[in-house]
C-alpha cells in the first residue's frame, strides 16, 4: 500500500525529530582520586652498616644493598615509590621493616635506595611516598608491647638481641624527656590493641612486666 503525501510528511518529521534529539554519549569521568592511595610527603633518612645482618620487622635480614625501607605509614610488604623532592629522583622500595624511630621522619631507606635518589650526603631530605600496589596508608595510631625502658643503650640492645630470634619485630625506640634519653624495647607495631594483647599473652613467659602502649 503506497504512502500519500501526508504519510511522507509525517515520516520526514519523525526522522528530523530523531536527528534533533540525538546527543553523543558524554565522555566517561576520570577515575576518582578517592580510589588512588594518597601521596604522603615527609622527611626521609637512611640506615646502613650498623644494621647489616639484623632481622627486620618482616623477618628478613637487613641488607643495605637491597632496595628496601623501614616505614610505619604503609603495611609490611608494600612497594612504594620514593621521590626526592630536592632533585626529582625516584626509587621503588619494598617496605620490610618498621621505623623511623625519630620524630618527624616518615621513612628510613636502605643505603642503596638512598644512593639512588642522591641523599647519602645530606642524610635526610623531603620526599613523597606513593604505594605502587594499591596499599593504603595505615591508621596513625599504633600499639606496642613494651618490654623495658633503659637509660643505657647497651642494656636495651642486649635485651633486643636476646629476643630478636623469637620476635623479629623487636625494636628500640628513643625518647628524650626532661633532658634525659630513654631507650624503650618494644614489639610491634600492631594495628589494634587486640593484636598487641595477643602478643603480650604469647610473650608472658618472658618473666618481665609487659605493658601495652599506643602512639
Amino acid at each position: 500500500m503506497g504512502r500519500g503525501p501526508a504519510g511522507i510528511a509525517l515520516l520526514s518529521i519523525a526522522v528530523v525529530a530523531g536527528c534533533a534529539t540525538y546527543r553523543p554519549a558524554p565522555p566517561l569521568p576520570p577515575p576518582s582520586s578517592a580510589t588512588r592511595p594518597p601521596t604522603i610527603v615527609g622527611v626521609a633518612s637512611w640506615y646502613g652498616p650498623g644494621f647489616i645482618g639484623r632481622h627486620t620487622a618482616s623477618g628478613q635480614i637487613y641488607d643495605q644493598n637491597e632496595l628496601t625501607a623501614a616505614c610505619n605509614a604503609f603495611p609490611i610488604g608494600s612497594h612504594v615509590m620514593v621521590t626526592n623532592l630536592a632533585n626529582g629522583s625516584s626509587v621503588e622500595v619494598l617496605i620490610n621493616d618498621r621505623g623511623p624511630f625519630k620524630k618527624g621522619r616518615k621513612i628510613d631507606l636502605s643505603h642503596k635506595a638512598a644512593a639512588m635518589i642522591g641523599m647519602l650526603g645530606p642524610g635526610t631530605t623531603r620526599v613523597s611516598l606513593e604505594a605502587l600496589d594499591g596499599a593504603m596508608p595505615e591508621e596513625s595510631i599504633r600499639y606496642y608491647v613494651q618490654i623495658g625502658s633503659f637509660t643505657h643503650p647497651e642494656a636495651a640492645e642486649q635485651m633486643r638481641e636476646n629476643l630478636i630470634r623469637r620476635y623479629p619485630d623487636v625494636q628500640i625506640y628513643e625518647l628524650e624527656l626532661l633532658s634525659r634519653r630513654f631507650y624503650r624495647v618494644r614489639m610491634g607495631a600492631f594495628a589494634t590493641r587486640e593484636q598487641a594483647l595477643v602478643r603480650a599473652r604469647q610473650a608472658s613467659d618472658l618473666g618481665m612486666p609487659l605493658i601495652i602502649v599506643s602512639e
